[in-house]
């Protein structure tokens, strides 16, 4: 996520700054924060990897290989049933082959990292952040929401409705694991268009993959309630994804289709 181009300089230097013992919590998740931009937008690394992906009536497991077109996906079994290598290739070959596809794939990856970019950037403001010990290599916050906050966009009202932890990893002030639980209802509209109710909740977990590359390999969003205007939010998802190795840069759609085909699961 996250790998917008333009970021200014200004904001690069705190980001690998140490920690200091004189800083805030709520400082401590600014210094994360500003890390992960800065970060992602000098990322332009592609990775393949194996992923997990369960939601109610449409879960997956699949090879994915990104590519700067697009993410081609070697879709092995569908809902428990297992697809024949022929039929693995002609999925791979009709993305490849379908420009607006790869277009709408792009803009949806757009979307989400905006979307990404705009919740980093509440975390410092919207919560009340306690520092709440060290674990390994990680410093551990709690986070409760801040009553004086007003979350501007109705998506937002969801994760302001929070309370959680986060881990900082102390070398590379990246966010290790972020995980909440929702304490509060949410109602969209007087209820009109939907309400979330108390107990949903959402976890995050981070790795490190390569030179100063980090990767988001779990990710477990379980929201009680519907929202007409969110689809998204109120699904059951359990996503994980491991066994991440770095593509060339330069990889084509093609070239990817014939590295994921060339895997022995």
């Amino acid at each position: 996520m996250l790998k917008r181009a333009g970021l200014l300089l200004w904001a690069l230097a705190p980001a690998f700054c140490a920690f200091s013992p004189a800083q805030s919590p709520a400082d401590l998740v600014r210094q994360a924060v500003r890390a992960e931009i800065a970060a992602n937008a000098a990322d332009h690394s592609h990775w393949l990897f194996y992923e997990t992906d369960k939601k109610p009536g449409d879960g997956v497991v699949q090879w994915v290989a990104q590519t700067g077109m697009g993410d081609v996906t070697r879709v092995l079994r569908q809902n428990g049933s297992p697809l024949s290598d022929s039929e693995q290739r002609s999925r791979m070959e009709s993305f490849i082959h379908d420009p607006a596809a790869q277009a709408k794939q792009r803009r949806g990856a757009q979307h989400d990292d905006r979307q990404a970019e705009q919740m980093l950037n509440m975390l410092p403001n919207a919560f009340i952040w306690t520092r709440t010990g060290e674990e390994q290599n990680s410093i551990l916050l709690h986070f409760r929401p801040d009553p004086g906050f007003k979350p501007p966009t109705w998506e937002s009202r969801v994760f302001a409705a929070m309370e959680g932890d986060m881990a900082i990893d102390k070398t590379e002030h990246r966010i290790v694991s972020l995980k909440g639980k929702m304490i509060s209802a949410v109602k969209f509209g007087w209820g009109l268009f939907g309400s979330l109710e108390p107990g949903g909740w959402f976890q995050v977990e981070r790795r490190l993959v390569g030179d100063g590359i980090w990767q988001i390999t779990e990710t477990h969003v379980h929201i009680q309630g519907h929202a007409l205007i969110f689809k998204s939010i109120s699904d059951q998802e359990d996503d994980v994804k491991s066994r991440f190795q770095q593509l060339p840069s330069d990889i084509t759609l093609e070239q990817a289709m014939q590295r994921l085909m060339a895997i022995k699961e």
